[in-house]
């Protein structure tokens, strides 16, 4: 049995669905743990692009099955609408997905909630994506949250729901309740037949058959709950230890982590962001060709240069073996690229993650600087084919955050991949 981690090693948008997608042409089952909606995944493949949300990047493949653990949201009509579009698309599901049954829902109260919160917050905003995430996960904390498994049963699910309200000291009327009640059924209807137990099938199952298994993470390191840029962070756990969490799968039987990084820095939404770029042309052009804009919001995404500061602690806290450097292509036509080594507060220099949000904003980035280059490297194939500049600056991003780089990717498609060592 082979079981590999894939997750974001920064603020998301990475282009982690790439490499899974890469990877699970020789995965048996591949595996979301966290997150929900507002994941988005996007995956280029003969010409078609695939955005996905909640299902696993695997789903191209026809002879792997996709899980989403009990640590993953589930926003029925968005799923069902997920799998419905995939499905136009030629994918067949068929004995292909499995939802573990604790898996929390998303209702449309959480999404009400999560805009109240975020308008109420005037200017201090955390840039959420409006799904109704963190709400959601907060009513599972505090143990008012709804479940996969209680749509099975709508006499307990109208109690469990008039709880929840009740919770947040809002009236529904029973009308309202008949119809949310009545919908709930419908998406359980569609649903059910893809709801199970991801615990044992992992467990069991997969390991004692010695199925090759490929998790999947969301969001990025610097987004987790706790160790993120908080407060602008997202509402569950992205790092390794997540997978656990997330599946009921401990961590500890992960035989490998790799951990995703861009070439360059982006950032979605408000937060501390050290190396962003104030050079107007430049942000432009990566924004450009790197088409950077949120998967799930479309917004533009803040550019910078990268940072290893960042890049390091999330190497470190997630226990990397390998890392995977995406969208080197992107690079090419800027004549100076910059990594950040440090960032500079109040005349002392910090070469790690310690400074909080305010001293985050204040300090100044330290950077090394390296020569670019214009040669097109979207058909290379082999590491020593790049040009001597790309080299060096992947040699210099690895010894930064002082982990092997193992893939390169130089263009969207599965095809535009160069593995440097072995996995």
């Amino acid at each position: 049995m082979a079981s590999i981690l894939v997750l974001g090693s920064m603020w998301g948008d990475e282009g982690k669905a790439k490499i899974v997608d890469y990877l699970a042409s020789s995965a048996d089952y591949v595996v979301r743990f966290q997150g929900g909606s507002n994941a988005g995944h996007t995956i280029v493949s003969g010409g078609k692009k695939y955005v996905l949300h909640t299902i696993p990047s695997g789903i191209l493949y026809p002879q792997t099955k996709c899980l989403i653990g009990a640590g993953v949201l589930i926003d029925p009509p968005a799923v069902i609408e997920e799998i419905k579009t995939l499905e136009q698309a030629g994918i067949n599901f068929k004995n292909r997905l499995l939802i573990d049954l604790r898996a929390g829902i998303v209702l449309p109260l959480h999404k009400q909630i999560d805009l109240e919160i975020e308008t109420k917050r005037r200017g201090m905003q955390i840039g959420t994506t409006l799904k109704g995430i963190g709400p959601a996960y907060s009513d599972l904390t505090a143990r008012f949250g709804i479940r996969m498994e209680d749509l099975a049963n709508p006499i307990s699910l109208r109690d469990r729901i008039k709880q929840l309200y009740g919770y947040h000291h809002i009236g529904i009327g029973k009308q309202d309740l008949d119809i949310l009640v009545e919908k709930l059924q419908k998406d359980w209807k569609y649903l059910k037949k893809y709801v199970g137990d991801v615990e044992i099938l992992l467990n069991n199952i997969a390991v004692k058959e010695e199925k090759t298994i490929l998790f999947e993470g969301a969001q990025g390191t610097l987004l987790d709950l706790t160790f993120g840029t908080y407060p602008f962070v997202t509402s569950s756990r992205v790092m390794t230890d997540g997978v656990g969490i997330g599946t009921g799968f401990s961590a500890r039987r992960l035989n490998k982590v790799l951990g995703v990084y861009k070439a360059y820095a982006t950032r979605v939404g408000i937060g501390p962001f050290p190396t962003e770029m104030i050079c107007a042309d430049t942000v432009d052009y990566i924004r450009k060709i790197g088409n950077e804009y949120g998967s799930t919001t479309g917004r533009p995404r803040r550019i910078g240069w990268f940072d290893a500061v960042a890049g390091k602690f999330s190497a470190r806290i997630n226990a990397l073996d390998n890392a995977v450097l995406t969208c080197l292509d992107v690079l090419t036509g800027i004549e100076e690229l910059k990594i950040c080594t440090g960032y500079k507060y109040e005349g002392k220099i910090h070469c790690s993650l310690d400074l909080n949000e305010l001293q985050l904003i204040l300090s100044e980035p330290v950077y090394e600087t390296f020569d670019g280059w214009d040669t097109d490297i979207s058909n290379c194939k082999n590491i020593n084919k790049l040009p001597l500049t790309a080299r060096l600056y992947i040699k210099a991003i690895e010894d930064h955050i002082q982990t092997p780089i193992s893939l390169v990717s130089v263009g969207k498609e599965r095809h535009q991949t160069i593995e440097i060592k072995p996995l």
